[in-house]
């Protein structure tokens, strides 16, 4: 689907409209557009944009100057630098289609240049001018086209930068993971000397905590010797008692038998 481009016809159109005048000045002016016209025709659409400007250079109320120079600037592709020329344009149409079709070539110089959404609104002002244009309708039909691609693209696009983003994220989150692994077998071995070192140093202190405690004698006061030999004394005199009870009840036993 291409666009459906009124440049050349409204061109056309436009030169027509020659105001009736027999000054010099008005007629310098209209052999400035004739020549303009020819430029255009034969597609030198530079030299086309210098006569018509001449011309409203000559006439700065000129629609057909002014008008024109936007019709060449269209050709030369600077479709931006249209826009503006037409801004002003607008205003100066004296009847509703005439100002229809500067919004309609309005709309085409923005959708060339990738504007979409203000395309779509100038051939909507262009519409409400003219209803019936078929060509401003079917325009306007390829303008949102091209907007819905240009959505889907740019949200295909954020999609593809998020699942970028988010490999890249992946990506530094496993190196970061990988160096932490290979870290902490290194601090492993290094704690592991320092350990056996400590557990050797424990056990050799104990050793010779015990060593010391064996080679020391038992110490005691002499008030706890004396009780600790009155206590054997005792025990000794328990056993002894006991015992001779034991000796004096078999001999009795025994002479009772005997009797």
């Amino acid at each position: 689907m291409k666009i459906r481009d009124l440049m050349a016809r409204i061109f056309l159109l436009a030169a027509i409209l020659v105001a009736g005048t027999s000054s010099l000045h008005a007629q310098k002016e209209r052999k400035a557009i004739r020549q303009g016209i020819k430029s255009y025709e034969k597609g030198d659409f530079n030299e086309a944009e210098v006569q018509f400007r001449t011309a409203g250079d000559m006439n700065r109320e000129s629609f057909e100057a002014a008008f024109n120079t936007g019709t060449a600037l269209y050709g030369q592709e600077k479709y931006e630098e249209t826009v503006k020329q037409y801004e002003p344009v607008v205003d100066m149409a004296e009847d509703p289609e005439t100002r229809s079709r500067v919004y309609h070539n309005m709309g085409n110089s923005l959708l060339e240049a990738g504007q979409y959404g203000p395309s779509i609104e100038a051939y909507k002002e262009s519409l409400r001018l003219n209803p019936g244009d078929m060509d401003t309708k079917y325009n306007l039909a390829y303008a949102k086209q091209k907007l819905q691609e240009q959505q889907q693209q740019q949200q295909q696009q954020q999609q593809n930068q998020q699942e970028k983003d988010q490999q890249q994220q992946d990506q530094q989150q496993d190196q970061e993971q990988q160096q932490q692994d290979q870290q902490q077998p290194d601090q492993q071995d290094q704690q592991q000397p320092d350990q056996q070192d400590q557990q050797q140093q424990d056990q050799q202190e104990q050793q010779e905590q015990d060593q010391q405690q064996q080679a020391q004698p038992l110490q005691i006061s002499r008030e706890d010797a004396e009780r600790m030999l009155n206590a054997i004394q005792q025990q000794e005199n328990e056993v002894k008692e006991k015992v001779d009870k034991k000796k004096a009840a078999v001999a009795k036993v025994k002479t009772e038998k005997d009797w």
